[in-house]
C-alpha cells in the first residue's frame, strides 16, 4: 500500500520511517510519498528516509511531493504532521501568554489557541485535496491541537482518526516498571487529548494500578512533573499536561525562568538536519529521541495496519464522543480506548467519570469548541470568548489583552486579520 505523510519534511520522519522498517509485517508498504512545500527539507529528510529503508532491507520506495494533489493520489492513507509557521511561530505560543501571567505552551492555554487558529484552515484545506486526489484515504491527524483539529476534519466530513502518543507512551513506561512485555498491557485512559488520567492499569485483563503506584509512585511523579502524594491521594496517573493545570504558578515561574522549548528545538532540527545530509548515516539517530514523539512510529502503524486490515483491535485514539461521556456533546472529540477496523473507531464503554476529572473535561471541552469557531470564522472576539472559557485563563482583562496580542502576533497566519 502506498502512504502519504503531509509534513514529510519534518525531522520527526525518521522515527516513522523507523517505526516502518521494524514492523514490516504489520504495515507492508511499497511506498511512502512524502509531501513537504520546504524543498530542501524534503530532500534532506527524504534521502535519510531512503537509506534507512534500504539498511534494514524494506522494499518500500519513497518519493516526495510539494503539493497534496501529486503526493496523496492514490493513497489509502495520508498522516497530518506539520506544523504551520514552524518553531518560530512556537516560539511565540510559549513565550507570549507568560507576559500575561499565563502557561506558554503549544497545545494548551493560550499557545495552544494560537495553534489552533493557525492549523485549522490549513488542515481543512489539505484535507479538501486529498478526498479528491485520493477518494476514501483515511486521515490519521498527529497536528496539534490533536482534538480541535481532529473535531474540524470530523465536523467537515472527512474519514479522519486523531493521535497521540501519551497512551502509548504510558504503556511502555507500565510495561517497564513492571518487567513485562508491553502488549500484555492495556490501559483505563479517559479524557481530551492532552487532558487525560490513567483510571486502571491492566496487566493480562488484571488491574494493577494500586500496586504500580505503591511501588513506583515516585518514578511516576517525577516522570509527569507532579507532587508523589497527589497522584497517591487521586490514585490515578494523570498526563504530565495536567501539570499545566495542577501547578499553573510553578510552571509559569519555570518558564519564565529558562528558554522556550521551541528555542530548544530549533537548535535540535538543525543538528538532525546535518545529520540527515550525511550520506554516511542511515539510522535513527539519538538526538531524535529529545526531539519528542516517542513510540509516535508505533502507534501510527497500529493504527494505519486496523484500518485498511480491519484488525478489529483496541487502540487509544481521538475520535468522535457520541454519548461515551454523557456528560459532553456528541460532536465533541475525546481520546478513550477504541475498536478500530476499516469502518473506522468505536469508543469501548467507559465507567462513570469522577467529578473531579469529568469538570475539567467539560470546561475543556466547552472551550475546545470557541476555539473551533474562532478557528473557522475568525474575529478577536471569537478569539477573547476563547480565552475566557480556558481554565488556564479565565480572566476578562487577561483573556482581552491576550486576544489582541496573539491576533497581532500571528496576523500573517490569520487571512480574517489581516482583512480586518
Amino acid at each position: 500500500m502506498k502512504l502519504a505523510v503531509v509534513g514529510g519534511g519534518s525531522t520527526y520522519t525518521p522515527e516513522l520511517i523507523d517505526g516502518f522498517a521494524r514492523l514490516r509485517e504489520e504495515l507492508p508498504l511499497s511506498e511512502i510519498t512524502l509531501i513537504d512545500p520546504d524543498e530542501r527539507r524534503l530532500s534532506l529528510v527524504s534521502g535519510m528516509a531512503s537509506r534507512m529503508l534500504a539498511r534494514a532491507g524494506h522494499p518500500a520506495t519513497v518519493s516526495t511531493a510539494t503539493t497534496i494533489e501529486d503526493g496523496a493520489a492514490g493513497a489509502q492513507a495520508v498522516l497530518l504532521q506539520l506544523r504551520v509557521g514552524g518553531q518560530a511561530a512556537r516560539n511565540v505560543d510559549e513565550t507570549l501568554p507568560l507576559e500575561c501571567g499565563c502557561v506558554g505552551q503549544e497545545t494548551t492555554g493560550a499557545g495552544g489557541l494560537a495553534k489552533a487558529l493557525r492549523t485549522v484552515p490549513v488542515v481543512l484545506d489539505i484535507a479538501e485535496r486529498v478526498a479528491k486526489a485520493a477518494p476514501g484515504a483515511w486521515i490519521v491527524d498527529f497536528t496539534n491541537p490533536v482534538g480541535i483539529v481532529t473535531r474540524a476534519l470530523l465536523q467537515a466530513g472527512h474519514r479522519a482518526i486523531g493521535l497521540c502518543n501519551v497512551a502509548i507512551g504510558f504503556q511502555r513506561r507500565f510495561a517497564a516498571d513492571l518487567g513485562v512485555a508491553p502488549e500484555r498491557i492495556s490501559l483505563g485512559h479517559v479524557g481530551l487529548n492532552h487532558l487525560t488520567w490513567e483510571r486502571s492499569v491492566y496487566l493480562d485483563g488484571v488491574d494493577v494500578l494500586p500496586k504500580l503506584l505503591a511501588d513506583h509512585g515516585e518514578k511516576i511523579a517525577g516522570d509527569i512533573g507532579l507532587p508523589p502524594a497527589l497522584i497517591r491521594r487521586l490514585g490515578v496517573v494523570p498526563s504530565y499536561y495536567l501539570r499545566y493545570f495542577y501547578e499553573h504558578d510553578a510552571v509559569v515561574a519555570e518558564q519564565r525562568s529558562k528558554p522556550s522549548r521551541a528555542a530548544e528545538v530549533a537548535a535540535m532540527e538543525e543538528r538532525l538536519l546535518a545529520m540527515y545530509a550525511d550520506p554516511a548515516v542511515d539510522t535513527k539517530p539519538e538526538l531524535l529521541e529529545k526531539r519528542g514523539g516517542a513510540f509516535y512510529s508505533e502507534s501510527a502503524v497500529a493504527l494505519i495496519s486496523s484500518l485498511v486490515n480491519d484488525r478489529g483491535d483496541t487502540q487509544i485514539v481521538n475520535l468522535r464522543n457520541d454519548g461515551t461521556l454523557p456528560f459532553l456533546p456528541d460532536d465533541a472529540v475525546i481520546e478513550v480506548p477504541a475498536r478500530i477496523g476499516s469502518s473506522g473507531a468505536t469508543a469501548l464503554p467507559v465507567d462513570p467519570v469522577e467529578p473531579l476529572y469529568a469538570g475539567l473535561i467539560a470546561h475543556v471541552t466547552a472551550y475546545e469548541n470557541l476555539a473551533l469557531e474562532a478557528a473557522l470564522h475568525g474575529g478577536t472576539e471569537r478569539v477573547t470568548d476563547a480565552l475566557l472559557a480556558h481554565p488556564l485563563i479565565g480572566q476578562a482583562s487577561v483573556s482581552a489583552d491576550l486576544a489582541e496580542r496573539l491576533v497581532a502576533a500571528n496576523h500573517a497566519y490569520l487571512p480574517w486579520a489581516v482583512r480586518a
